[in-house]
């Protein structure tokens, strides 16, 4: 069993990340939601649509799982893409209380999940075939990173150390797919081992603080002495 399908850490991630993410957007008043968040073309309402709408995505996979019947996260693109433009319109006060509700009902709904249940293959949005105990990382993602997003303070130097280092797996593989990914290697200063970014042989050795790497892969984290990198998602 890999890391981020061990629900035993990534369940308590999850709920600690939503909490995290709740606590920023509690802190902003409600007219700072149509401001700009970190995400070209984005509001603060439309990060927060966003992950309310993606709890809702996550419980139809978890319900896929349960019963058995194909329910995906989203029909198409062009569906998500409609759902956050009309959450970004919603009013300050109903969005929070979405936000609180979705996050609710997606850990019931993981909750009641048997340990066969988790074990059976579900679709991501990319169309991905992953097991049901992919989900909570999957949610992971979503609340520590978005939580950044909303530009109110939120830092990655605050992420789990368990949570930095699944993100240096999943997202050097990813990147690594992806033409035009420079060939580094990367050496966290703060834990042992290196990650491979790149296909070809590497050229040179970036050291920092993992979760400063987190942020340049991830994109949250700019530095003119790191090479560009293709978008992670």
């Amino acid at each position: 069993m890999t890391g981020r399908h061990d629900i035993t850490v990534t369940l308590a991630w999850m709920r600690e990340g939503t909490a995290y993410l709740l606590r920023w957007a509690d802190r902003l008043g409600d007219d700072a939601f149509a401001g700009p968040s970190r995400l070209p073309g984005w509001t603060r309402a439309h990060v927060l649509g966003h992950v309310a709408r993606n709890a809702e995505a996550l419980t139809r996979l978890a319900t896929w799982a349960r019963t058995g019947v194909e329910t995906p996260m989203y029909t198409d693109r062009a569906q998500r893409n409609a759902e956050i433009e009309e959450s970004a319109a919603t009013p300050p006060a109903s969005l929070r209380g979405e936000l609180v509700s979705s996050a609710e009902t997606l850990d019931a709904a993981l909750e009641v999940l048997t340990a066969e249940q988790w074990q059976a293959q579900v679709r991501s949005a990319l169309g991905r075939a992953v097991p049901a105990a992919e989900i909570p990382w999957m949610r992971i993602r979503e609340v520590w990173l978005h939580a950044i997003d909303l530009d109110g303070g939120a830092s990655v130097a605050e992420l789990p150390d368990g949570v930095a280092g699944l993100l240096l797996d999943d997202v050097t593989a990813a990147l690594s797919r992806k033409d035009g990914c420079p060939a580094v290697t990367l050496a966290p200063t703060d834990r042992a081992g290196t990650w491979r970014l790149g296909a070809a042989p590497s050229e040179r050795t970036i050291k920092a603080p993992a979760a400063d790497l987190v942020g340049w892969l991830t994109g949250r984290l700019r530095s003119q002495q790191w090479p560009a990198l293709p978008a992670w998602l």
